[in-house]
């Protein structure tokens, strides 16, 4: 069975941006989170999860999302969420509180700018 979603990477002024496709839950989240952690070398300065592609994320991959975060702020390395304006999923990522405490910003070069405030 092919995977629900796809992560492209790519490395912006020492930034890892994770480009993510497609459905997120309980049967790829973790394989997901997994392999964003291990492209997030410890001299990154910070990671961008790009979801503006993403069409669906269930309590999983939201889950993953706050791991992420712990295990970069242990590291010191921080981390910023991009959503589309029309983003399917801003609405329950609003409700469990993941815009307001990883921040959120509608294209990967304001994500990457905002990482200096």
């Amino acid at each position: 069975m092919a995977p629900l979603a796809d992560v492209r990477f790519e490395t912006i002024d020492g930034v890892v941006v994770a480009r993510l496709d497609g459905e997120i839950d309980m049967s790829n989240a973790d394989d997901l989170g997994a392999a964003i952690t291990a492209r997030v070398s410890s001299d990154a300065l910070a990671l961008v999860v790009d979801l503006a592609a993403v069409e669906y994320l269930d309590s999983a991959g939201i889950h993953v999302l706050f791991a992420l975060r712990e295990h970069l702020g242990r590291r010191g390395q921080a981390i910023k969420l991009v959503l589309g304006p029309d983003s399917p999923i801003a609405t329950a990522l609003e409700y469990a509180g993941v815009q307001r405490t990883l921040g959120a910003a509608h294209t990967v070069q304001d994500a990457i700018e905002s990482l200096d405030d």
